[in-house]
């Protein structure tokens, strides 16, 4: 049996996130340059996005370049960059015959103006979408997000729009870049790494986090469907006791 026919879909996580780690060294391990891993991982996300439509997981957010990375050799990011503003173009008709809503949350700005120029662009045409909401976690930090959401509240303290008595789980989280969509249930790592490495840190309070070896060129959807059927199985208790549950 697939792993995909061991899914109860009437138990699947609403959102999933994913650190999509390991393309430059699987690049390596074939004796090519990292971009060639980073171009191989393209293909990775197509069917990962494919894979969520199939199954009917309403929204995926993948980490697609964190503020991080921009320490990375010049000429790699250079490359990242026109990488992403290809894909974007070249990703809006398959959105669209998809049913895929394109997304984007971090410092949005700070991503040079033909990529911002292109991902307005796809967002807007593909805004109508209703079937998978893919969202693009760009030049993103959640340490950066969590401090932007402070300082909003304190401008807004300071205006007197509200009061700090005011400022609860609610108000704050409806500060953050993702206020318009639930936190994720299920968050999914590739490569062998474990870590969160300043993802969603807000949003994955009570996520269930999955780590596989497998490199994320290699990574196809049944291994999301393998990560969907392990998260099925766990028991989420929130605080609670198993006996609550039942």
């Amino acid at each position: 049996m697939s792993f995909k026919e061991q899914i109860d879909i009437n138990k699947l996580p609403e959102h999933i996130a994913i650190i999509m780690d390991g393309n430059g060294r699987w690049a390596k391990n074939q004796g090519k340059f990292r971009m060639f891993g980073h171009e191989s991982g393209v293909l990775s996300v197509k069917d990962i996005v494919e894979g969520c439509v199939d199954i009917g997981v309403k929204y995926l957010t993948v980490y697609a370049f964190s503020t991080e990375n921009w320490n990375r050799p010049i000429e790699e990011v250079n490359a990242l960059m026109e990488l992403l503003i290809s894909t974007i173009n070249e990703q809006a008709e398959t959105l669209n015959k998809n049913n895929v809503r394109l997304n984007a949350i971090g410092d949005i700005k700070s991503l040079p103006q033909k990529c911002i120029d292109d991902l307005a662009n796809v967002m807007k045409v593909t805004s109508k979408n209703d079937r998978c909401t893919l969202t693009l976690a760009l030049s993103y930090s959640a340490k950066w997000e969590i401090l932007e959401a402070a300082k909003k509240l304190a401008q807004q303290v300071k205006e007197e729009n509200i009061t700090v008595d005011q400022i609860n789980e609610e108000i704050f989280a409806a500060q953050l870049t993702t206020k318009n969509i639930p936190d994720p249930e299920l968050m999914i790592r590739t490569s062998g790494e474990h870590r969160v490495s300043n993802f969603l840190l807000w949003q994955m309070a009570y996520t269930e986090l999955y780590f596989t070896e497998t490199l994320w060129p290699d990574f196809r959807r049944e291994d999301l469907f393998e990560a969907i059927v392990d998260y099925q199985k766990r028991e989420r208790r929130f605080g609670k006791i198993s006996e609550q549950l039942n």
